[in-house]
């Protein structure tokens, strides 16, 4: 048996932390690699609630493909794997830096979004909430979003620059990965915070972690179990699990 398939099978609770690398296989680009994000837009500006406030029409411009263009996006191998381990009981959550919600797109219901999330906006004016869809469509327009209650501009449920992680989010986290006898940490580079505390909680409750990401990270040196290739990885745990044409 593969050593992951074996840490996965043999562990009492298991659970996920993921960051932009799984999605890199679908054909979504990370915010810092060369080629990333943030080498194509200004992040001191597209990300800064105060920019968004006095400019919204930065935000929406330059998010047009690569936030509301997302509804395009299906799941990669490690969205689909991390469901599968959830619907069998082998996994009790998924703790996500990431905001394109393919985690839920492949089925999994336990998913905490440390950034938030574009799937709901809000009206900084009157409150009033609007859907992703509804949003997605206006911007893919190349307009900017209106309230239909009071004609202000809604800001996505991400967590911009200057602001607050989404209420309980990081505390829900912390406890997820607290009780967690095994995290398994993937396409993470874990220099974000305080997102990247959340594998140190595992350790400091004295469970394990294995990780899986390209570059090295902070933690490797404490992993039970340490690779580069996810997609050779979930591949594989996708064959395990008997899920068909998982790549």
């Amino acid at each position: 048996m593969d050593r992951l398939q074996e840490l996965i099978s043999t562990a009492e609770r298991v659970a996920v932390f993921t960051g932009a690398g799984v999605s890199t296989l679908c054909g979504i680009p990370d915010f810092r690699s060369p080629g990333g994000i943030y080498s194509r837009v200004d992040p001191d500006r597209i990300f800064a609630v105060d920019e968004f406030r006095r400019d919204p029409s930065y935000f929406y411009t330059e998010a047009r493909e690569f936030i509301y263009g997302l509804g395009d996006k299906q799941p990669g191998p490690v969205h689909r794997v991390c469901a599968e381990l959830e619907r069998r009981g082998l996994c009790t959550g998924i703790i996500t830096q990431n905001i394109d919600m393919l985690h839920q797109k492949a089925g999994a219901r336990r998913v905490i979004e440390l950034h938030g999330s574009p799937a709901g906006h809000t009206c900084p004016g009157c409150g009033a909430r609007t859907g992703f869809a509804e949003i997605a469509v206006v911007v893919r327009r190349g307009e900017v979003p209106r309230c239909p209650a009071c004609g202000g501009v809604p800001k996505p449920d991400i967590t911009f620059f200057g602001e607050m992680l989404p209420p309980g989010a990081l505390e829900d986290a912390f406890a997820l990965a607290s009780e967690a006898d095994l995290l398994l940490v993937l396409g993470s580079s874990l220099l974000v915070h305080p997102a990247a505390g959340v594998p140190v909680a595992t350790l400091q409750a004295g469970g394990r972690i294995a990780v899986v990401n390209r570059e090295s990270t902070p933690l490797d040196r404490h992993a039970v179990y340490r690779a580069a290739d996810l997609a050779r990885e979930f591949i594989a745990l996708g064959r395990w699990l008997g899920l068909e044409e998982v790549s």
